[in-house]
């Protein structure tokens, strides 16, 4: 067969994000919501699914969707109701899940967000409330049960399936949880499962309007791996389709949850779906309809921070910074109140986010840590972009004091320069004149290519004369002598 004509084919994604909300208690019990604790140690009879407890709903749950729904432009709907969703499996004591199916709490919204330097529009379908599992733990010879996790609040944010390819979902995933972390419901954190995205694709010929059908691949641990996991689903479904042209698409692809291999790049099957039906819901005779009063949410609307998007709007217009690094900043809420913290001791916003992005951030990657977990100071940073700003240390000796930085965050950057004789500038003419002298001397051709308008040729004279003093040397000082030696 001939090579696959990937282009002619149009991804179809949706996602459905489930965030653990980060109440104190659970969301229908009074145990303790916290992870990291002994197994088994954070549960009640209600977690335990024992007979004749009953479930009382945690209103500060209700509280942070109502925060999500009112930040995305969401409907927060007046009343909504509790569901039974049934299924057995060992981590789900009481054999069903307490959800909202029939009436959520969210209806609609919209997530906007940056791809590729383009803004788009994400619409949402719903977000509802419901109870967390507990956790399987796989031994050698046998597995376990850790119910801390059971009856945890989550938040289950669906989308619209409208997004057309990797980079798109991980940039809809991106700003949800940056919403999130903002609005301070949720601490997002992948690797304790804080967030967890389930994520549903399918494939369509460009310019055929139905949705054909999808599968899911569940629990994807990270935007790269989601990404990566899309790519593959999307290159198999229509390897399918092109393979059988002539067979009906419904016998080609089936509805099925499949999980993803890093190892191999492949999404492999787990089961095939089940429908709505499969998980007979009903009403949840237990819990009473949630009733929501006009003046409650207008309390909680009025409270709602600066959000992600505001604050990228805010970054490119009123700082004049670019959009990608813009992106950078507000994607993580340590990074951009970082950010926030230093800005009001700079003069030029550009440095600051340039050196926090590309400087910082670029060595802690290599370390494998991340800038909360550095424990660096937004003071420290600032002084270190005003020492620069003042001409008190070059460009490349600021450098060489990030690195101490991160040895030691808590130490003040003009701390480490006053105490290491190597990071004094050089503003002594004797010493600098007669190098500058001798760099003139050894590349006239630069002397007369600046002379014909050619202003690359000053830098490459002062990038010179930095190398001979070791980076050292007052730029000002530098440029001045060149000009002067230029003019004779």
């Amino acid at each position: 067969m001939s090579e696959i004509a990937y282009e002619l084919w149009e991804p179809v994604i949706g996602l459905e994000i489930h965030a653990q909300l980060n109440t104190k208690s659970k969301l229908f019990s009074r145990s303790l919501n916290h992870f990291g604790d002994e197994p088994n140690t954070n549960i009640d009879e209600v977690d335990t699914g024992q007979p004749g407890t009953l479930p009382v709903l945690n209103k500060e749950a209700v509280k942070k969707a109502i925060q999500f729904g009112l930040a995305i432009g969401a409907d927060v709907s007046r009343t909504s109701t509790f569901d039974r969703k049934s299924y057995f499996y060992p981590d789900n004591p009481r054999n069903f899940q307490i959800t909202q199916f029939h009436n959520p709490i969210i209806r609609g919204g919209v997530i906007t967000c940056d791809v590729e330097g383009h803004t788009k529009h994400f619409s949402v379908h719903q977000a509802h409330i419901e109870d967390d599992s507990g956790m399987l733990k796989h031994f050698s010879s046998f597995a376990g049960v850790d119910y801390n996790r059971a009856g945890i609040p989550l938040i289950e944010i669906v989308s619209e399936p409208m997004m057309h390819s990797p980079k798109d979902a991980a940039a809809y995933a991106t700003s949800v949880k940056a919403i999130l972390q903002y609005l301070g419901v949720s601490n997002c954190n992948m690797e304790e499962g804080s967030l967890r995205i389930d994520v549903n694709v399918s494939v369509r010929p460009h310019g055929e309007k139905g949705l054909r059908p999808k599968i899911e691949i569940k629990n994807m641990n990270s935007f790269h791996n989601m990404q990566l996991a899309i790519e593959s689903e999307i290159r198999r479904q229509v390897a399918a389709y092109s393979l059988h042209p002539n067979e009906p698409f419904t016998k080609v692809v089936f509805p099925g949850t499949y999980r993803f291999d890093l190892n191999t790049r492949k999404t492999i099957l787990m089961r095939r779906k089940e429908e709505a039906l499969d998980y007979r819901y009903f009403h949840e005779p237990d819990l009473p309809p949630l009733v929501l009063s006009e003046k409650e949410i207008e309390k909680i609307k009025k409270e709602l921070p600066e959000l992600p998007h505001e604050r990228f709007t805010r970054y490119c217009k009123d700082l004049g910074i670019p959009p990608d690094s813009a992106s950078i900043l507000i994607n993580d809420k340590y990074t951009s109140d970082f950010f926030e913290a230093a800005l009001p001791q700079i003069k030029k916003p550009g440095a600051l986010c340039n050196w926090l992005i590309v400087e910082f951030l670029g060595r802690l990657k290599e370390k494998g840590i991340t800038l909360e977990q550095s424990k660096l100071q937004s003071d420290n940073v600032a002084h270190l972009i005003q020492m620069i700003e003042e001409g008190t240390i070059t460009g490349r000796i600021a450098k060489q004091v990030a690195d101490d930085m991160l040895k030691n965050p808590e130490k003040d950057s003009r701390t480490i320069v006053q105490e290491n004789p190597d990071y004094q500038p050089l503003h002594d003419t004797a010493i600098i004149e007669p190098i500058v002298d001798e760099v003139v001397k050894n590349n006239p051709q630069s002397i007369v290519d600046f002379k014909k308008g050619r202003t690359k040729a000053l830098a490459y004279l002062v990038g010179q004369v930095m190398k001979e003093t070791r980076g050292k040397a007052s730029p000002d000082l530098v440029n001045q002598l060149l000009m002067k030696k230029i003019e004779e």
